[in-house]
């Protein structure tokens, strides 16, 4: 895809709806864009219409009425295939190969790309370290790893052909507390590294606020407000205030991010 203006955003929502095949709306309106570098966190209940709109990104998901750009262009005009190859896409289950090693795993883009063996294996080498595990996970199969571990090699393969987006749904969201904490932490230093355009889908307020540049409340397929992390703390609007009473006190100090 070709290089846009710095200040131009690299996805953008325009008028965009999305409906089931029975007629059923479950997007309406959406207008919506990302900034370069940020990380938006999509945040709404189940069925607010959050992995819908991730989706849309990538194409696994077509709008019915308006359009998606990425990098400037409408994703619809763009080869379905590169695109996908460009955006680098993370799920909660994570979705490994399990006849695959973690090496064939994180290789598997390059691997298609064309990369040389010898280019792939140094690449591997990089992001296991990035991600925070050891070479001696590479041979290993997904079996083989703990939670934790297999959702960092899932990290590490959308990253492995340096997309300069990262889609990533609910990515800890099935992580016991203490490793989902430990995860957040190693994706802001990450972040602050690579610098990636990142949409994060989230049900959990604190983790919208640590992690997020802003934060975009959906609800009933409908974008209801998008607010730094500070601001959304003090918002009048009654479902982001309903947000922040259930999630109780506290919340300011996760609110900064990159602060730990």
């Amino acid at each position: 895809m070709q290089p846009i203006p710095a200040n131009a955003p690299v996805i953008e929502f325009r008028d965009v709806a999305y409906a089931l095949p029975n007629g059923q709306p479950l997007l309406r309106d959406l207008n919506l864009q990302v900034q370069r570098g940020e990380t938006l966190v999509l945040l709404g209940r189940s069925g607010s219409g959050k992995t819908t709109t991730l989706k849309l990104v990538n194409r696994l998901l077509n709008p019915s009425g308006g359009g998606v750009w990425v990098n400037g262009a409408p994703n619809q005009e763009t080869d379905v295939i590169c695109l996908r190859r460009s955006v680098g896409y993370v799920i909660q289950d994570v979705g490994l190969f399990p006849h695959f090693t973690v090496e064939r795993n994180i290789g598997l883009v390059p691997r298609i790309e064309g990369w040389p063996t010898d280019r792939i294996h140094l690449r591997v080498q990089e992001l296991l370290q990035i991600v925070g595990l050891g070479r001696e996970i590479a041979s290993r199969y997904p079996y083989q790893l703990s939670g934790g571990q297999r959702q960092r090699v899932g990290v590490a393969r959308a990253l492995a052909a340096d997309p300069s987006i990262l889609l990533m749904d609910e990515p800890f969201g099935a992580l016991d507390a203490l490793t989902r904490d430990q995860l957040q932490r190693e994706f802001l230093l990450l972040q602050e590294r690579l610098n990636k355009t990142v949409v994060f889908v989230t049900h959990d307020l604190r983790e919208a606020l640590r992690l997020g540049s802003r934060i975009a409340l959906m609800e009933a397929g409908q974008l209801v407000a998008v607010l730094p992390p500070q601001d959304f703390l003090r918002s009048t609007d009654p479902l982001a205030a309903a947000y922040v009473q259930a999630f109780g006190e506290g919340l300011n100090s996760v609110a900064t991010r990159g602060s730990e």
